[in-house]
Parts: C-alpha cells; sequence; structure tokens
C-alpha cells in the first residue's frame, strides 16, 4: 500500500500549529539536557563543557531572593540562609538550585515563539514579554511551593514535580495559544 503524503498533509492541516508546537516543546527541551549539563547541588554547570556555573548561581540566587521577598509578603517566618537556602522558622525549606532558575523555561519559549507562524516583527516584542511571564510565573511558583511546604514538607515532591511543573508548561501554552490567537493570525 502507497502512503498518500497529499491526504495526510490534508487531515493535518487543521493541526499544524498544535503539531509544531508539540515537536517544538519535545526538541527544545532535548537541545537543553544536550548542551547543558549539571549537579543539582550547584556546583557545576557546563553549557557544551564551557563552565557557566557562575551565571546560574547568580540566577538562581535573585529567585532565591525574590522567593523569599514574595512568601515575606505572606509569612514572616521564612529565612535565607546563605544565598539560596530558603528555610521557615519550623525547619522545613528548601533549596533553589540552578535548575529553578526559569531558564531553561525561558529557552522553550523563545523556541516555541521562534517556530510558529507570525511576523517576526511581532516576534521581537513578544518573546521578551514572555520572558517576563516566565519569570514571574517561576517567581510565584516557587513562593507557592514554599508556602505550601511550611506545614506540609511531604508535598514538595508532588507540588515540585508534579502540579507546578506542569502548570509551568500548562502557562507556556497559553501564552502560545495568545500568539497564535491574537497576534499570529493578523
Amino acid at each position: 500500500m502507497l502512503v498518500n503524503w497529499s491526504t495526510i498533509k490534508y487531515h493535518l492541516t487543521p493541526y499544524r500549529d498544535i503539531l509544531v508546537f508539540i515537536g517544538t516543546l519535545l526538541l527544545a527541551n532535548g537541545i537543553w539536557k544536550l548542551l547543558i549539563t549539571g549537579d543539582e547541588g550547584m556546583e557545576y554547570v557546563a553549557l557544551l563543557g564551557w563552565d557557566v556555573s557562575a551565571f546560574f548561581t547568580a540566577v538562581s540566587d535573585h529567585v532565591a531572593h525574590m522567593v523569599y521577598y514574595v512568601v515575606h509578603l505572606f509569612r514572616s517566618t521564612l529565612s535565607l540562609v546563605g544565598e539560596h537556602w530558603l528555610r521557615f522558622d519550623n525547619g522545613s525549606g528548601t533549596t533553589i538550585v540552578w535548575s529553578c532558575s526559569g531558564l531553561k523555561q525561558a529557552w522553550i519559549w523563545a523556541a516555541l515563539i521562534l517556530t510558529a507562524r507570525g511576523r517576526w516583527i511581532h516576534k521581537l516584542w513578544f518573546i521578551p514579554a514572555g520572558w517576563v511571564g516566565v519569570y514571574v510565573f517561576n517567581i510565584l511558583r516557587i513562593a507557592a511551593i514554599c508556602l505550601l511546604i511550611e506545614f506540609h514538607p511531604d508535598w514538595f515532591d508532588i507540588l515540585h514535580d508534579y502540579i507546578f511543573k506542569y502548570l509551568f508548561y500548562a502557562m507556556m501554552f497559553g501564552m502560545w495559544v495568545i500568539w497564535i490567537e491574537k497576534i499570529a493570525n493578523k
């Protein structure tokens, strides 16, 4: 049986944007994993073998400070120990490591918009606008996790690895939908 590519293309055309989104998400994540290596202890992060630990550490420290300020709007029981350890008075807390920086999501966001249809002039402002969204969501995500684990430290894994991780990607999908529906179609 021969494959009729024009029929396949015809049936997939309505799903082109979402297929590009999924393909880009998977490819960008794979490229990140190939290019960036490091341990969770923030000792060493490399980009193609070049030590970029200082940059990732600086961003992680900034994120920890911002999370500290946001959590302090609600609770005064949080302390910032060192540059990236957040600890509540009751002993629960977390460390903000390089993978919590939001840089991976910023990379994926740029890749999603660069591969989406639409005018380049609009991509020049929408990518940085999305980076602001990624940054704010990342701070709020970690702050919410901190607030929830103060009294429920055993919730950390499910909150971090599942709920807020996928909410992060859902938020990026929402911003991408705004791009496709409101901006790329103009």
